[in-house]
């Protein structure tokens, strides 16, 4: 892998990283959006993989709340796990180009959801069944793009998690989900040897823009960076969508 492609990998993962330190999400979203304009979806999930999981099970053991979570988010975890695993092969078959164009899309409609603060709520009785068909959505979507955010993230907003629990359940969902997508990568024959290199330095800019993140967090006012970010977010899904559409019918 050559060396711009490793300073473009170092650059991206290092913006992810603080955008998840300052508001406590949106890595993998972030580098898969900026991997995605140089290379198909497979190859920027191969990357990814590794620092996702890392950072992820670092979050999920940064609070009180895991029993509380794993009770109720169950149904929401298996469901995408199943939805992953049954998908096995979107991500690499004949309709791996489309991958791309659903990933800008899912960019713009998940940043349009962040700006319009739109407001779900569902029902205690209702969690079981509802969290498994949205996790089933969201392992479909996932296996495509190695995205999860959509509808996982509205969903767990939606059933009144308070700030805190909220990170820790992002942290703890997100690891789960990553790690099943990780089976499937390597089943693949995605996730080599040849992709140690670019993990590594993926995993280190990962963690340096992290720390970062967090140093200037109090110093930031979070709802304008928010703000900022899904605009830039729009931006960035309307390219990739564009883009990988132009290539499809080029």
């Amino acid at each position: 892998m050559h060396d711009p492609l490793l300073i473009l990998i170092a650059a991206a993962f290092l913006l992810a990283g603080f955008v998840k330190g300052v508001i406590g999400l949106g890595l993998p979203t972030v580098s898969m959006g900026l991997l995605a304009v140089t290379m198909p979806p497979a190859q920027a999930i191969a990357i990814v993989i590794v620092p996702a999981i890392v950072t992820n099970i670092w979050q999920t053991f940064g609070g009180p709340y895991l029993r509380d979570i794993m009770r109720r988010l169950w149904p929401l975890m298996m469901g995408t796990v199943a939805g992953i695993w049954l998908n096995a092969g979107l991500l690499t078959g004949p309709y791996a180009p489309y991958g791309t164009v659903t990933l800008g899309v899912l960019l713009v409609v998940y940043a349009i959801m962040g700006l319009g603060r739109l407001q779900f709520s569902v029902a205690r009785r209702n969690e079981r069944w509802i969290g498994g068909v949205v996790g089933l959505v969201t392992g479909v979507i996932s296996a495509a793009t190695g995205v999860q955010v959509i509808p996982s993230m509205p969903y767990m907003q939606a059933i009144g998690m308070e700030k805190d629990e909220l990170v820790q359940a992002l942290g703890v969902f997100f690891t789960v989900a990553t790690v099943a997508l990780a089976f499937n990568i390597t089943a693949s024959g995605l996730l080599t040897a040849a992709t140690a290199l670019p993990g590594a330095i993926a995993m280190a800019a990962s963690f340096a823009g992290m720390f970062v993140g967090q140093a200037v967090r109090s110093r930031m006012n979070q709802q304008e960076f928010r703000r900022w970010f899904l605009i830039a977010l729009i931006l960035l899904g309307l390219y990739i969508a564009v883009n990988a559409l132009i290539r499809i019918h080029g």
